[in-house]
């Protein structure tokens, strides 16, 4: 029996270190094998948003949707895109992936149409179209088309449709010297359908319009010929084919025949969203991002070497481990990598950083604690004390990144995804690879006669000096309410002041960045615009060839001609972004971002108050509203853009802020069971604000050296996403500590306050009989 205890250590650490080297060998061979899936804003191309519409006579339900999924799916094949995407969303919504496609006006045009192909006898020629096109005149079916010269035509009711095609393909016909013609291939009833229409039209007199059979796509005579005359009256054209002839070149002949082959939609659809990156900004957006990621990595990791010394190295290692480890679960679950996933990616470095922080602050505080302390025991006790705050605080930012995945849409969604993927990562990284390298090396000899060199050896000298001097910073709670109060008024008036600018995806309309040979000023370029017809343009200048230009929804002929007004002004122009965002769905994403704020701060709520208590919760969530109002405020008071890529700044900051006050209600919670109850609350919440100042100082700096090689390296969008999370990570530390912990207290001595006065109440009952017998003796 007293054998067994030692050999307990030996084989949990071989344990954890089997499972470390599977994880490690399974994420390097998903590396090598699987790559990840960059998303158009990395690599450039469009992505266009199609919702279907219901019709009279069909539900654009879930399962119209999937058969038009499959129709647009078999026009983009046609299209030649390679690795294309298209999955539905929800019920009625398409989402279309085209990489390398830099002028989605081509796609959008051939996905959106409808193509339903119909084939009509022709009843003779028809006074005018004053109707709207393909309207009923007549007997039934019959209906009134302008032909290709513009005369209109009296049509009799389809006689074959898009179902009858079986095949289509455009040729080049050199010996006829018709030019480029669409070749249609009917099935076999269709066959027999297409020659009694031909037979009939050729019992009419040549030049009679009888004698012609309209071919329409979509309420438009695309090609209305004449039947031959070799064609015998009532024998009609046989062999189940024909040709489509017109003025068209190679690529109008191409599209129409995948438009033909493919079918018709089953129901109608709509583009509501539509964005293009172009491949340059894609470029350098990797490029940024990348250069963000390993300057980023380095100054944290130099940061953790210089405090934690010999464990901060080995933290450095599972950072590199972590980091492997989130591509390949990126890569195995497929999922995209975007310009703001790859931000969730860096800023997962620093978070997998506050578990290693937790772990080693808290085996500092087992190694000061022990007369004969051994480090790697002390490293086992930091371990098990720190895994609940790791738990919690992880937790409560993987529910932030839930609500992105199900709530948010296009590249914010894979920002929740790959936020979501480095949380876990992290958790893996801190609470089994740090932990197996950490114990292996304070379990050799060498570092046990040196235990200065493990850097958990002392508490630090900044948790020294607090707890030496011993500052009472909780003395006035309601000092502290009250500047933490000031701050957010302050900040929040901007709301008022200034307004809230809203991105397009909030308010639907269409947004255009361009790279100009020459400088362009804003003021000229908006005049410009005026005159062109658009004089409610926003435009933007970022000062070094870059120019935005943000309008109402406009077509695509208009957004051309947007296009050459900026072009006339600056030069050579070349088109880096251009998003289109539906009124509906600048609509609807507006009320899901109101709902999603709601969400997570009602969801951080219930978890904590769950996990602790309701006082702790109710105090934590209002330091939450405390941090969205002045980091809202203060993009208010810079005239940043309210945009999905700030959403999804604000949820994260939501998410991770909340982190600082779980580990110090932790640390209450851990004290009121060990303290003397006598302790006053407030006494007890000091102390554990000082216990865990380095921890929230140490991760702090690990967050900001990330967000500030963002702020400075990565692309202008995420500029101002790194700095909203800049902000939130300074007024979240400021706010768990001087706004959480404040409140709690008042809470807590309010609670108690009232319990009193009902003790006190119960106790003047029992004097409440003597009272009344006074008052009978003097009556």
């Amino acid at each position: 029996m007293k054998r067994s205890r030692p050999r307990s250590r030996p084989n949990s650490l071989r344990g954890r270190a089997l499972v470390a080297l599977l994880v490690m060998a399974g994420a390097v061979a998903i590396a090598l094998t699987m790559p990840v899936r960059l998303g158009l804003d990395l690599r450039g191309g469009t992505q266009i948003v199609l919702e279907t519409k219901s019709t009279k006579t069909t539900e654009a339900d879930r399962e119209a949707t999937d058969r038009t999924v499959e129709v647009l799916r078999g026009r983009i094949d046609a299209l030649g895109v390679a690795e294309p995407t298209i999955v539905r969303s929800g019920d009625n919504r398409i989402v279309v992936e085209l990489p390398g496609v830099q002028d989605p006006k081509q796609a959008a045009d051939v996905l959106g149409r409808t193509a339903q192909l119909t084939v009509h006898s022709v009843l003779g020629a028809a006074e005018s179209t004053e109707k709207d096109p393909g309207s009923e005149s007549g007997a039934e079916g019959e209906r009134v088309l302008p032909d290709e010269d513009g005369q209109p035509l009296r049509l009799k009711a389809a006689s074959l449709t898009g179902e009858d095609v079986k095949g289509a393909d455009a040729r080049f016909d050199q010996q006829g010297g018709a030019g480029w013609l669409v070749t249609v291939d009917f099935k076999d009833a269709g066959g027999d359908r297409w020659a009694k229409v031909t037979g009939e039209a050729a019992c009419h007199p040549a030049g009679d319009p009888q004698r012609r059979v309209a071919i329409v796509l979509d309420n438009k005579i695309i090609s209305s010929p004449q039947v031959d005359p070799s064609v015998a009256c009532g024998a009609g054209i046989a062999g189940g084919s024909t040709q489509i002839t017109g003025s068209f070149d190679d690529a109008e002949a191409r599209e129409l025949a995948l438009l033909v082959k493919g079918g018709a939609l089953p129901v109608p659809v709509e583009t509501i969203e539509q964005r293009t990156i172009g491949a340059t900004l894609g470029d350098e957006a990797i490029s940024a991002g990348a250069w963000a990621a390993v300057i980023g990595t380095a100054l944290t990791a130099l940061f953790i070497i210089v405090v934690y010394r010999l464990m901060g190295a080995l933290a450095t290692v599972a950072l590199l481990c972590y980091g492997l480890i989130s591509y390949a679960a990126l890569a195995a679950v497929g999922a995209t990598l975007t310009l703001p996933g790859l931000a969730g990616f860096v800023l997962a470095i620093g978070m997998a950083v506050d578990a290693n922080v937790l772990v080693f602050e808290r085996a500092r505080e087992e190694q000061a604690s022990r007369t004969r302390p051994s480090t790697r025991s002390s490293l086992t006790a930091g371990f098990r004390s720190a895994f609940s705050a790791i738990a919690d605080s992880n937790i409560t930012t993987l529910i932030a990144a839930a609500l992105l995945f199900f709530l948010a849409s296009g590249p914010v969604k894979g920002f929740g995804v790959t936020l979501g993927i480095g949380v876990l990562a992290s958790m893996v990284s801190a609470l089994v690879i740090t932990r197996v390298l950490a114990e292996f090396a304070a379990s050799r000899p060498a570092v046990f006669r040196r235990p200065h060199i493990t850097g958990i050896s002392t508490t630090g000298p900044v948790r020294d000096a607090l707890l030496r001097r011993d500052p009472f910073l909780m003395r006035r709670p309601r000092r502290w309410l009250a500047a933490s109060a000031l701050v957010m008024v302050v900040a929040g008036s901007g709301i008022l002041v200034r307004g809230l600018d809203f991105g397009i995806e909030f308010t639907g309309g269409r947004l255009i960045e361009y790279s100009t040979a020459t400088q362009v000023d804003a003021d000229r370029a908006r005049d410009a615009l005026a005159d062109a017809g658009f004089p409610r343009a926003v435009v933007q200048s970022s000062g070094d060839g870059d120019l935005s230009v943000r309008t109402e929804e406009l077509t695509d002929a208009e957004a051309e001609k947007v296009t050459e007004t900026v072009g006339g002004l600056g030069g050579e122009t070349e088109k880096v972004r251009d998003e289109l965002i539906g009124p509906s769905l600048g609509e609807e994403l507006r009320r899901d971002a109101l709902i999603a704020l709601g969400l997570a701060l009602g969801a951080q709520l219930l978890y904590l108050a769950v996990r602790f208590r309701l006082l702790f919760g109710t105090a934590a969530v209002s330091a939450l509203a405390h941090d969205v109002v002045i980091l809202v405020g203060v993009f208010a008071w810079l005239g940043k853009p309210i945009d999905g890529v700030f959403l999804a700044a604000l949820l994260t900051v939501i998410g991770y802020s909340v982190n600082d006050s779980v580990v110090l209600f932790d640390r209450v919670r851990e004290l009121l069971a060990g303290k003397d109850r006598k302790t006053p609350f407030a006494r007890l919440t000091n102390l554990a604000i000082l216990q865990t100042l380095p921890r929230t100082v140490n991760t702090g700096m690990g967050a900001v050296l990330i967000l500030a090689s963002l702020a400075l390296l990565a692309e202008d969008s995420l500029t101002d996403f790194a700095l909203a999370l800049l902000i939130g990570v300074g007024v979240g530390t400021y706010s768990s500590v001087f706004t959480a912990s404040p409140l709690a207290i008042e809470m807590y001595d309010r609670g108690n306050g009232s319990r009193r006065s009902r003790r006190k109440g119960r106790t003047t009952e029992k004097t409440v009989p003597a009272s009344r017998a006074e008052r009978q003796e003097v009556s």
